[in-house]
């Protein structure tokens, strides 16, 4: 099964693209301002556009999505590590007893 590459329109087989989700406001940010004061409702949520890039590797690279590989690491399938900053939640100090 191909697809057509977002870019170039090159057909691509579907296994080998790459695929990014690209997540926008509907409304762009000086007119989020405008529609806020303009409103009746106090808050409201702008919806977001879901779009699913697919490119092929040649307008990947180009467009650096994906980085050029030497030939012994293009074999591995595993995704890059992700790094996300975990927040621990506070921990209470204990408490020092006051000997009298």
């Amino acid at each position: 099964m191909f697809i057509r590459c977002d870019n170039c329109f090159q057909a691509c087989p579907k296994d080998k693209a790459i695929k990014r989700f690209n997540v926008r406001n509907m409304i762009e940010a000086a007119a989020k301002r405008d529609m806020a004061e303009a409103s009746v409702y106090e808050s409201y949520d702008v919806p977001k556009v879901y779009y699913k890039l697919q490119h092929c590797v040649g307008c990947a690279i180009h467009n650096r999505i994906v980085r050029v590989r030497s030939r012994v690491n293009r074999r591995n399938r595993a995704p890059p590590p992700r790094f996300r900053q975990e927040f621990k939640k506070p921990t209470a100090a204990p408490a020092v007893k006051a000997t009298a």
